[in-house]
């Protein structure tokens, strides 16, 4: 994999010695010379303020002095200065065309840096008609081909004009890490303000706070800070909260019970308050840096970034995923092609589950952090990153890029020119062919179907057509609802089970586009384990007219065996159903014979056939009528009922 390096930082050090430990050839004006000499000292002690001050002097008494221009265009690269010394670059070679090739590749970098790289394209080709040999330098010849790419990427250019949030959002400080409310009437962000006398850092000279701001009327509103118990007078950024809005996890630096300089965090919402955070501990917090996290869409995968050892390069991206509450696992890196030999900062997974959105300096890029995106495959690979492309990229830092649940609005920080200062918040509209896939809410309650308790209860939510686990989470507490995000347009099952109740199951087509304003919604009613008490196996699935089990029946039925592991004393029927289609010795058969599928299935994975039995009705005991569709499908059933202990 190629890797591309822009020898920017060291470009003006290489050509300073150049240029002053030769006899100056380019003027005979003494005043000129004297005030030329002077600033050679200040920029040989560094400064550079000084130097530049001092050569403007020697071109005012000598407007063709070429050394003199070439000092002053080296002084501002030191200050990272581009847009002055480009210029100043370009009036020494006006002068003289002639002048050393070296200036020409001082002035190609310089452009390159600056975001021009037509105009270094045609100081690279004078330099390469100069010094032939000079094409031979790999280093040389990489940054040339990388400003072709660049150039290209900006004539290809995105019809799109990412727009700076304002001021009720940005200011002079540096906002930066949003994190944007599921119904997107809510934005949570970072913002590096000037210590105070709280700040609990001695040596910091900043701190790092979350602050919110609420849409109103299509207006955002004056940020606030998020306040107690999440901000403290320690720093805290990088914030993101779980698909259900369950969890809270953000970074929390140089505090009393961190392991390293920035570790993670979490909390728990219960109701409408968020618990006292809890730090991650071993083995997802080192003593290096941990920090920019992100949930995967099931609730239980955690994405975030580190300098700890045993990755690819300097800063990698690492996974990590929540087996218990408060208990994660080892963090792996997600290696090769995502993570590089330097750095890749602020993942971001769509709640789509498959798109990664992250910063990276390793990939080729327009300079600076650019962002990019990878799709996971369905070998569970991440595909090669691709360049979100300019403008969304420059040659500024651009990255924390995150993306609304509809997958239409992107929002992310940058430092580049014309906004408050430091880093903003800017929001564009993303272009078709960079969305990811879109992705819906899903609502509902869980509770006891005798006295309609709410209930907090596991549940998970899969994908019937790739059988993956979209979403992990449970039900709150003290009011039993669950808001969660999920792909449209396709087949989910929903499982809920709790301790001494009857598991649930469900499937459903989730088709159109829900807010969380107007969630699709689905009540979860649980049965106690009771005799009597039956559960339909909405998940169990066969062809038509066969009694062979489909293999997506399997994850529901290995739920049927656990609670039979769990409850050793339980003795069940297991029933089959069919519509008044056919006659009824043919129904009679083929509902016995699904019946009878289920049981051998729970007998081969060791259940005592002393505790079941199975039978089949056919179409004697149906539960809707058959006279439509809908209804016959109903019919379509198999159950087991609790018949004894």
């Amino acid at each position: 994999m190629k890797k591309w390096y822009a020898f920017l930082g060291i470009i003006a050090f290489l050509f300073t010695n150049y240029c002053y430990a030769q006899t100056v050839s380019t003027s005979t004006n003494k005043k000129a010379i004297k005030e030329f000499k002077k600033a050679y000292k200040e920029l040989s002690n560094r400064n550079f303020t000084e130097a530049i001050t001092y050569g403007k002097l020697a071109v005012k008494e000598d407007t063709l002095f070429v050394e003199a221009y070439i000092l002053i265009a080296e002084s501002y690269s030191f200050l990272k200065d581009c847009e002055y010394s480009c210029s100043y670059y370009r009036k020494a070679l006006t002068i003289d065309l002639d002048h050393s090739p070296k200036i020409y590749l001082a002035a190609a970098y310089e452009n390159m840096y600056c975001g021009n790289p037509s105009q270094a394209i045609k100081y690279f080709d004078i330099f390469f008609l100069k010094r032939p040999d000079g094409e031979k330098n790999q280093g040389v010849y990489l940054n040339y081909e990388l400003c072709q790419w660049r150039t290209k990427m900006m004539k290809d250019s995105l019809l799109i004009h990412p727009q700076n949030m304002g001021k009720n959002i940005n200011s002079s400080w540096s906002e930066y890490l949003p994190t944007l409310k599921a119904d997107e009437t809510e934005l949570i962000f970072t913002v590096r303000r000037p210590s105070d006398s709280k700040t609990k850092c001695l040596q910091c000279r900043e701190e790092e706070d979350f602050y919110v701001s609420k849409k109103l009327n299509g207006e955002w509103t004056k940020r606030v800070p998020l306040g107690r118990p999440i901000n403290t007078s320690y720093n805290e950024g990088a914030q993101c909260i779980s698909p259900d809005g369950k969890y809270l996890i953000f970074t929390g630096c140089e505090r009393e019970d961190g392991v390293g300089s920035c570790d993670l965090y979490w909390s728990k919402r219960i109701g409408e308050m968020w618990s006292k955070p809890r730090n991650f501990g071993k083995p997802v917090n080192s003593r290096y840096w941990e920090s920019q996290p992100t949930f995967s869409a099931d609730g239980k995968t955690i994405l975030f970034a580190s300098n700890r050892p045993g990755g690819v390069g300097n800063i990698d991206i690492w996974s990590t995923t929540m087996i218990a509450e408060g208990d994660f696992s080892d963090p792996v890196n997600l290696g090769q092609p995502i993570n590089t030999m330097k750095d890749e900062i602020s993942p971001f997974l769509h709640p789509d589950g498959i798109t990664l959105y992250f910063a990276s300096t390793g990939h080729q890029g327009m300079g600076g952090e650019d962002i990019f995106y990878s799709i996971l495959q369905e070998n569970e690979q991440w595909s090669e990153p691709v360049n979100m492309g300019y403008p969304i990229n420059t040659v500024a830092n651009e990255f924390n890029l995150i993306v609304n649940a509809r997958g239409d609005k992107a929002f992310f920080s940058s430092n580049k020119k014309g906004g408050f200062g430091g880093l903003d918040l800017y929001w564009f509209e993303l272009p078709e062919f960079l969305r990811p896939l879109p992705v819906t809410y899903f609502k509902g309650k869980i509770f006891d179907s005798k006295d309609e308790k709410p209930l907090e209860a596991l549940f998970e939510v899969i994908d019937l057509k790739t059988n993956r686990v979209v979403v992990t989470s449970s039900s709150d507490p003290l009011t039993g609802e669950f808001l969660v995000c999920i792909p449209t347009n396709s087949h989910y099952a929903l499982n809920a089970v709790k301790e001494h109740y009857l598991f649930y199951s469900e499937n459903f087509e989730m088709n159109g586009e829900y807010s969380k304003i107007e969630p699709y919604e689905k009540n979860v009613a649980l049965k106690r384990i009771e005799l009597g008490e039956s559960i339909i196996l909405k998940n169990v699935f066969f062809d038509t007219d066969k009694s062979d089990l489909k293999q997506e029946s399997e994850v529901e039925l290995n739920r049927l065996f656990t609670l039979m592991q769990q409850n050793p004393q339980m003795k069940v029927e297991i029933s089959g159903h069919t519509d008044n289609v056919g006659n009824r010795e043919h129904n009679a058969v083929l509902s016995k014979n699904r019946a009878k599928a289920v049981f051998d299935y729970l007998v081969n994975k060791g259940i005592d056939v002393g505790r079941m039995n199975y039978a089949g009705y056919g179409f004697d005991k149906p539960v809707s009528n058959n006279d439509t569709p809908e209804g016959r499908a109903l019919n379509r059933r198999t159950e087991f009922m609790i018949i004894g202990f």
